[in-house]
C-alpha cells in the first residue's frame, strides 16, 4: 500500500451564487492557476452507525468532530486506487489522513479485514473504525470539483464544487454517478484551503461582493435533507435522483463562458490588480 498521506490546514467554505462566482473568477485570473489534476467528478462513501451517530455529532458543532469516508476520484473498478481517509476537526483545524486501497480490498476491510499495512495512519483509522462496531456505508456524495492553487504559493488552493448529488443507494464506487441535488441551481459551493492567512486580494474581493463564510457540510446537509423527508409533508420536498459527472467546463471553456465584463467591473478589477 504505498500511498499514505496526512494533512493539517483550514477549510473554509462559502456557498456562491451565479453572480458571486463570476466576481470570484473574474478577481482570481491573475494569481491562482489551474490544477491541471484538480478537476474530477470525486465520490465519496461516508460510513457511519446505524443511527448516523458520526453525522450528529458533526451537526452540533462540537469542538472536535470525526468523519470516516471512501473517496474515490471518478467510478472506479475492482482494482482501480481509492482512498480510506480519516478526517479529524479541531479548533477549526482540519487533520486529515488517508491510505490508498484497490476497491476489492476497501471492500474487505469494510467487512472487518485489517488494512493490509502498519503504520501510525492505519492504526488510527483502524482504531476509529474499531470504536464505532456497526460502522459500514451510510450515504454516498458526488460533485464536480475544480481545483486551483496560487501562483505564489501552491499550498494555498481553491476549490469549487458544483453538481452535487447524495443517494442511499447503490453505496459504491463502481455504479454510475447520480442522486438528489444538494445545492438550488446555480449554486457553487467554493472551499478556501490553507495552512497560512488568506491572500489580501481575496480578502477585498470576499468583502466587497458580500461574500460570508458558511458552516456547510456535504454530508450533514444531506443528512438534513432526509431528516427533512422523514417529517410531516417532507416528501413534497423530496428531489428525485439525477445523472451526475457533468457539472463542471473545461478551465478554457470555462473562462470562454464568462460574460464579458462591464466597464465598472473592469475598472473594479484594474483597481485591485493595483492593490
Amino acid at each position: 500500500m504505498a500511498d499514505q498521506m496526512i494533512f493539517k490546514r483550514y477549510e473554509l467554505k462559502y456557498l456562491l451564487s451565479p453572480e458571486m462566482d463570476r466576481a470570484i473568477r473574474i478577481a482570481m485570473m491573475e494569481h491562482m492557476v489551474p490544477d491541471i489534476y484538480g478537476r474530477n467528478t470525486n465520490l465519496s462513501l461516508y460510513l457511519d452507525t446505524p443511527d448516523f451517530l458520526l453525522v450528529r455529532r458533526s451537526i452540533e458543532s462540537p469542538v472536535y468532530k470525526e468523519k470516516l469516508r471512501i473517496r474515490s476520484y471518478g467510478t472506479v473498478g475492482p482494482e482501480d486506487k481509492v482512498f480510506v481517509e480519516l478526517k479529524k476537526k479541531y479548533r477549526k483545524v482540519v487533520y486529515k489522513r488517508r491510505v490508498a486501497l484497490t476497491e476489492d480490498e476497501t471492500n474487505a476491510w469494510i467487512k472487518g479485514s485489517c488494512l493490509p499495512a502498519d503504520s501510525q495512519i492505519v492504526r488510527e483509522i483502524d482504531y476509529s473504525r474499531r470504536l464505532y462496531p456497526q460502522l459500514a456505508p451510510r450515504m454516498l456524495l458526488s460533485y464536480d470539483r475544480q481545483a486551483f492553487y496560487a501562483k505564489e504559493n501552491q499550498d494555498f488552493r481553491l476549490t469549487f464544487d458544483r453538481n452535487i448529488l447524495w443517494r442511499m443507494e447503490d453505496l459504491n464506487l463502481h455504479s454510475p454517478v447520480r442522486g438528489r441535488p444538494l445545492l438550488k441551481d446555480g449554486q457553487v459551493l467554493m472551499e478556501i484551503k490553507t495552512g497560512a492567512a488568506i491572500p489580501l486580494w481575496l480578502v477585498e474581493v470576499l468583502s466587497r461582493e458580500k461574500i460570508y463564510r458558511s458552516s456547510f457540510s456535504k454530508y450533514g446537509r444531506a443528512y438534513e435533507e432526509l431528516m427533512r423527508k422523514n417529517k410531516p409533508g417532507g416528501q413534497a420536498y423530496w428531489k428525485p435522483p439525477i445523472p451526475g459527472g457533468q457539472g463542471f467546463l473545461p478551465e478554457q471553456e470555462l473562462r470562454n463562458s464568462l460574460p464579458a465584463p462591464t466597464e465598472h467591473e473592469e475598472r473594479r478589477h484594474d483597481n485591485d490588480i493595483a492593490v
